[in-house]
């Protein structure tokens, strides 16, 4: 299968993993690159030396292409973004704000540069800019999100821009690409499943909780300062909320969230860590490797394909 995507990264499957960060570390993101997909470490609120070492440990590995995803809120953004053209990064893929800073020095170096959008206009702004292509991500996906919908935000920007549009957000299966494709995109990026892949170092805990979580099980947090993020409830997001509609500011709900992601990832805390994932949760019923995720992706072409034969 061939779309512009695959084409421009040099993949075999139009198939991202989220950058989700703690999660996508190298063992996760190699295993992906290696199954024919794009593999992405998540920065996160890392320091540089950390994503370097990561960045090293897949290159060790494998040969295929991956990507490196910068929250660009993280304090140590610049010599990130310096590491990922020093290291000959092949994709960068960005978050939570604007990239343009960056974008010449990427460039220069031969970097595609695919920043996850949330409205068109966005969107638009950064294929100005000179972005290679967009993920438009909807707020379906799990972590911080937007405000649209997967379904409403995916054909919106493709009619938008003329780069390719990577769609992400409450996609989990071959029916979900399939969607995605329908509506436009050239490629998918899934989170929430790979996060219990078994290449994954994510505790067990954390993923026995994905594995038994329902389609209402998922809450979000933040909205009311404007930095909402999906994940799955539990006594943490029950004291957010709780102080959120009391008016707490927004210092004091991020005291409450210190480490939380690192207490579920690493620990294995489900009580009090942040277990980001996605609407689609209740989809994910068991542990499987990237490349058994990507086959069972991947037959939403096959979906495709059958529904244009018989005319539908």
């Amino acid at each position: 299968m061939e779309t512009r995507i695959t084409q421009i990264l040099g993949i075999a499957y139009p198939i991202f993993q989220g950058g989700m960060a703690w999660v996508a570390e190298w063992n996760l993101a190699s295993a992906v690159s290696k199954a024919g997909g794009l593999g992405i470490i998540g920065a996160g609120g890392a320091p540089a030396s950390f994503v370097r070492e990561q960045i090293r440990k897949v290159k060790e590995v494998t040969d295929r292409p991956f990507g490196v995803n910068l929250m660009l809120m993280n304090p140590e953004a610049d010599a990130i973004a310096r590491v990922i053209v020093e290291e000959q990064v092949p994709v960068v893929t960005t978050g939570a704000g604007n990239p343009g800073k960056y974008m010449a020095l990427w460039k220069e170096a031969g970097v595609k540069v695919i920043p996850v959008v949330a409205s068109s206009a966005m969107a638009k702004l950064m294929e100005r800019a000179g972005a290679d292509a967009v993920v438009a991500e909807g707020m379906e996906s799990g972590g911080h999100i937007g405000n649209i919908t997967t379904f409403a935000l995916v054909p919106q920007v493709v009619d938008a821009v003329s780069i390719p549009v990577i769609a992400a957000g409450g996609i989990a299966d071959g029916r979900g690409f399939a969607a995605a494709f329908m509506l436009g995109a050239e490629a998918v990026q899934v989170g929430t499943r790979f996060v219990v892949a078994k290449e994954s170092i994510v505790h067990e805990n954390y993923k026995r909780k994905i594995l038994g979580a329902k389609d209402i099980d998922s809450q979000v947090t933040g909205m009311s300062h404007g930095h909402p993020v999906r994940q799955i409830r539990n006594q943490m997001t029950r004291e957010y909320l709780k102080l959120e509609k009391e008016g707490a500011s927004f210092e004091e709900l991020e005291q409450l969230t210190l480490g939380a992601l690192r207490k579920a990832v690493v620990d294995g805390d489900t009580v009090n860590g942040t277990l980001m994932a996605g609407q689609v949760a209740g989809l994910v019923s068991r542990e499987e490797t990237c490349k058994e995720i990507i086959d069972d992706l991947m037959g939403g072409w096959n979906l495709l394909a059958a529904k244009a034969h018989v005319g539908m």
